[in-house]
C-alpha cells in the first residue's frame, strides 16, 4: 500500500453504514483534497481503494488485500513484509468532498461494486446527466446527496438506489421533488449521533444510517449487567496478566466453549499472521505467549456482549485497536504496537460497560501507557487516540491537526486507515 503516492495528497475519513438490526453493511471513506488545486487524479485514488475494497467480480478480487507477512513461521510481523491474501470486502460508499474531484470520478466510470454519492446540486446539472446514466447503466448504486433546491430531473431519479439526508432534515416535507418520486427512493440518514436520534431515523423509514451512534446508546446500554461471557474474558485476562500456567487459563476458558471457538476464529484470521492454524487454546499459548495473548483477549472483551445495540461500539473499537497500532507500526517495537491496539480497543469499554475507566482498570489490568491516555488523558498514546477519533469524525480539518499532533505525514495517516480497515474486514 505504501506504493499509493496519492495517499499523501488526500486527506481520508471513516464511518459505518449502519442498519437498523445495528449491523455494519458498508463503510463510507470520505476524502478531501489536501491541495484544492491540484489536479484531480480518480484513478490513482481508485487502485488504492481497491486494496481494501477490490472487484469481486474480477480475476483480482481475492488478491489486492494486504496483510502482515509473518517470515520463518514466528507471530511477529515485519513491518515492511506484506503478502497478499483474501477479502471478505464489504461494500463501499465514496464521499469526495471537491467537485473538480468528484467531475473527475464521474467521468473515470469507478467500479459498479462502488457507491457513489453526488450532491443534488450535481445531479440537476445537465451537463452530468451522461456519465450519471452511464453508471447507473453499469451496475453502479448511486446515493443522491443532501436537500434538492429545484426539481431533480424526471429521467435521472430511477438511476438513484438511495438519498442520503441530514438527521435535521424532515425528507417527508420535500416539496422540491416532483410526485414524491424522491420519496420512493430508500434513504440513509446521516449526521445520527445518539440513541434518540438513531430510532427516529428508523421510525422515519430510513433503511441505514451514517455515523457514530455511540454516546446515549452505550451510556443506555451499559446501566445492564455484564453478563457471564463478559465476566469469563476479564477473569482470563487477570490470570494472563499474572502469566498463570496454561492449563489454569484453560480451565477458565472452557467455562465458555462459544468464547473459546471465537478465540481461536480469530487466532486464525488472516488479520493475525499466523502461518498455522491454531487448534487449541494451548497450541495458540505456545505460538503466542503471554503478551501477544492480551491482544486478542482485549478484541474479545470488547466483543464478548449479545446485546445487539453495542454493535456499533465493537464495530468501532475494533477499527480504533487495528488503526493505533498500524499508526505506530513502521517506529515502534512489537510491545508498543500491542499496548497500542489495546488502547484503541478498549476506548469505547467505560460506555459499554457502564462503568468509568477508573473503575474498570482495577479489574482489568492495562499498560501504564494505555491507563494514562483512557483514564488522564494524557501520555504518548492519546494524540494517536484523538486523530483515530477524528478519522471516525471525518472533519478534513479535525484529522490534519490531530496528525500533526501525532507527528505524522497524510501518506502516513492514510495507508495506516487502509490497512487497518482491511483487517478489520477479515475479523468481522
Amino acid at each position: 500500500m505504501s506504493d499509493h503516492p496519492i495517499l499523501g495528497q488526500l486527506v481520508l475519513g471513516y464511518s459505518p453504514m449502519i442498519t437498523r438490526e445495528r449491523v455494519a453493511i458498508a463503510t463510507r471513506v470520505t476524502v478531501f483534497p489536501e491541495r484544492r488545486d491540484a489536479a484531480p487524479d480518480p484513478q490513482a485514488l481508485l487502485r488504492a481503494l481497491m486494496t481494501v475494497w477490490p472487484d469481486p467480480g474480477s480475476e483480482d478480487a481475492i488478491s489486492l488485500t494486504l496483510r502482515p507477512l509473518v517470515p520463518g513461521g514466528g507471530a511477529a510481523a515485519a513491518p515492511s513484509a506484506m503478502a497478499l491474501a483474501p477479502t471478505k470486502a464489504t461494500p463501499l460508499s465514496l464521499n469526495i468532498a471537491s467537485e473538480p474531484w468528484l467531475r473527475a470520478m464521474l467521468a473515470a466510470r469507478p467500479p459498479a461494486h462502488v457507491m457513489l454519492e453526488i450532491p443534488a446540486f450535481m445531479v440537476t446539472d445537465p451537463a452530468h446527466g451522461p456519465a450519471i446514466h452511464a453508471l447507473h447503466e453499469a451496475g453502479s448504486v448511486l446515493i443522491v446527496k443532501g436537500r434538492p433546491v429545484g426539481e431533480l430531473p424526471r429521467d435521472l431519479l430511477p438511476c438513484f438506489r438511495y438519498s442520503l439526508i441530514d438527521a435535521g432534515e424532515d425528507r417527508r416535507q420535500n416539496a422540491a421533488v416532483p410526485d414524491g418520486a424522491v420519496r420512493s427512493i430508500s434513504h440513509i440518514q446521516v449526521g445520527v449521533r445518539t440513541r434518540a436520534e438513531l430510532d427516529a431515523a428508523f421510525t422515519r423509514g430510513a433503511v441505514a444510517v451514517l455515523g457514530w451512534p455511540l454516546e446515549d446508546e452505550l451510556a443506555a446500554a451499559g446501566s445492564k449487567t455484564a453478563g457471564a461471557d463478559i465476566a469469563v474474558v476479564t477473569e482470563l485476562i487477570k490470570r494472563v496478566d499474572q502469566e498463570e500456567p496454561i492449563e489454569r487459563l484453560e480451565a477458565v476458558l472452557k467455562n465458555d466453549p462459544q468464547l473459546a471457538f471465537r478465540l481461536i476464529r480469530y487466532l486464525n484470521s488472516a488479520a493475525f499472521g499466523l502461518s498455522v492454524e491454531v487448534s487449541s487454546f494451548q497450541h495458540a499459548m505456545m505460538m503466542l505467549g503471554y503478551q501477544k495473548l492480551k491482544r486478542w483477549l482485549a478484541l474479545l472483551l470488547v466483543s464478548a456482549s449479545k446485546d445487539p445495540a453495542m454493535k456499533p461500539a465493537m464495530f468501532a473499537a475494533v477499527r480504533r485497536g487495528l488503526l493505533m497500532e498500524e499508526l505506530v507500526r513502521a517506529t515502534s517495537d512489537a510491545e508498543m504496537r500491542g499496548e497500542m491496539f489495546i488502547c484503541g480497543v478498549f476506548s469505547l469499554l467505560d460506555r459499554m460497560l457502564g462503568q468509568p475507566f477508573a473503575e474498570l482498570f482495577q479489574s482489568v489490568p492495562v499498560p501504564e501507557r494505555v491507563h494514562q491516555a483512557l483514564v488522564d488523558g494524557g501520555g504518548p498514546y492519546h494524540p494517536y487516540l484523538v486523530l483515530a477519533q477524528a478519522l471516525e469524525q471525518g472533519v478534513r480539518s479535525d484529522i490534519r491537526d490531530a496528525a500533526d499532533q501525532s507527528f505524522l505525514g497524510l501518506a502516513e495517516v492514510n495507508t495506516a486507515l487502509l490497512r487497518a480497515l482491511a483487517a478489520a474486514q477479515e475479523l468481522d
